[in-house]
């Protein structure tokens, strides 16, 4: 099932707020694809990118690495590890936390969604385990759920629903397909004035 085949827009039906993560992690990239693929988590300790370096050699092709990484101080990743993911299939990273070398990482046309960049990069000292739940932007996020990002932000579909998410995402864009924008504006003004009364 291919999950980036609707964006993340049209996901929004039957989640909760909670599922979209903060506006403030998003696409590094000028021109972005949409990225989807199961969660592969990461949580780290202040500073400290050691356990996000381990899961790059421990997330399983077509994976998305999700890593909360605490603050916004120092950068988790850079150019050598966005080429080696690439290298490995995995479709991208999702960082509450910021990554460096953003020049190269546009070359390559790596997905990288973060807060942003700074130039200074963490230390490698703290191990715990990966793949634990844990809270990305906001959004509570386990091993395995879907993570669909795009232009317009991140979601989380939980793995045990997340078929039905894509078939209401699929739903919801057929009938946006369907409708044409005289249509849409005719509904649109008849729901306005019901709700002004």
């Amino acid at each position: 099932m291919d999950f980036s085949k609707f964006p993340s827009t049209a996901y929004f039906q039957a989640l909760t707020r909670s599922n979209f993560m903060d506006y403030g992690i998003k696409s590094l990239l000028d021109d972005c694809p949409i990225l989807s693929g199961p969660a592969f988590t990461v949580q780290l300790a202040p500073g400290d990118n050691l356990m996000f370096h381990a899961a790059l050699y421990q997330a399983p092709k077509g994976s998305v690495i999700v890593a909360d990484a605490v603050d916004c101080e120092f950068a988790i990743a850079g150019g050598n590890v966005c080429a080696i993911a690439q290298k490995r299939g995995i479709a991208g990273f999702v960082i509450d936390g910021v990554i460096r070398d953003i020049g190269e990482i546009k070359e390559m046309q790596f997905p990288v969604f973060a807060r942003g960049v700074v130039p200074v990069p963490g230390k490698k000292n703290f191990i715990s385990p990966l793949n634990q739940p844990l809270n990305c932007g906001g959004a509570n996020v386990n091993a395995g759920d879907i993570i669909v990002a795009d232009e317009d932000g991140v979601v989380v579909l939980p793995a045990d629903k997340a078929q039905e998410f894509y078939k209401k995402a699929q739903e919801c864009t057929e009938k946006e397909l369907n409708t044409t924008l005289d249509d849409w504006e005719v509904a649109h003004r008849k729901k306005i004035a019901k709700l002004l009364g």
